[in-house]
């Protein structure tokens, strides 16, 4: 146990945690480089904060990597990036860590060698289990909520079509409009296989959500730093989960409620 792994309570370490990754960019023009030199030093960021996930006990990590806004930025910007995902899906990140790789986003979108490349990491890493890195990649939140709701409502108009349809949809899971709840359309995102975030972390000094996991973090802990995203290391980890620790998780309840329930646990 490291000197500052005394400072956190290994009992509640989040199971989930998701980062937006922000301040590459101008990491890399405040040292009078280009963006993409920053971007690459992001990477660096991210081998060493999944390894220490890893060795802490989180479960999940997920990482804000491309937002389907991002598209908007300058084509030169964008095939480095491209580039960048296809160097960095490395073996080694995975396979060293027991680490298995997910990526939610719209990826038809993605250049090919990049979808295939996702595709056999995946693939690769399926029977991995300490942890799972999920890449949210050419992702908005609007864009899979939107994509949510054209599946249910898919689903619903075959329940409401002919009567020998019935059967077959039966079959097939199709449902009925008064048989969507919460737990529907969380089966239709594509986080359908993970839990909601514990905690959010933004690096990066900016204070706003852009477009990610807003279904999902309804109940997360929300940590802001200033610190830019390659520069974020192990003792930054520490204080974002420290700062989650701190804090106490009522989900729409008072106060002593929590505690008294916490009180039946021990």
């Amino acid at each position: 146990m490291t000197e500052t792994d005394q400072k956190l309570d290994m009992t509640r370490i989040p199971q989930h945690i998701a980062i937006i990754m922000d301040g590459n960019g101008r990491w890399a023009t405040e040292r009078g480089k280009d963006r993409s030199f920053g971007h690459q030093a992001g990477v660096d960021a991210v081998r060493c904060i999944t390894s220490e996930c890893t060795r802490l006990g989180v479960k999940y990590l997920t990482l804000y990597t491309f937002s389907t806004e991002n598209w908007n930025r300058p084509s030169d910007e964008i095939s480095a990036l491209m580039g960048l995902v296809l160097s960095s899906l490395e073996d080694e990140i995975f396979m060293k860590n027991n680490v298995r790789f997910r990526v939610i986003g719209d990826v038809k979108r993605l250049p090919d060698d990049v979808r295939q490349k996702l595709h056999e990491t995946e693939e690769h890493t399926a029977k991995n289990d300490a942890m799972t890195m999920v890449v949210a990649l050419s992702y908005s939140s609007r864009w899979e909520i939107t994509e949510a709701v054209r599946k249910i409502v898919s689903e619903v108009h075959d329940m409401e079509e002919l009567p020998q349809n019935i059967l077959k949809n039966w079959k097939t899971g199709g449902i009925r409009a008064e048989d969507i709840t919460e737990d529907v359309i969380s089966q239709h995102l594509c986080t359908n296989f993970m839990p909601d975030p514990d905690l959010l972390i933004r690096t990066g000094g900016e204070l706003r959500i852009s477009n990610y996991l807003l279904w999902q973090i309804a109940y997360s802990e929300l940590y802001f730093c200033d610190t830019y995203w390659p520069d974020f290391d192990e003792a930054c980890l520490h204080e974002a989960i420290a700062s989650y620790q701190r804090r106490q998780r009522r989900f729409g309840k008072t106060e002593a409620q929590v505690e008294a329930e916490e009180k039946v646990k021990k």
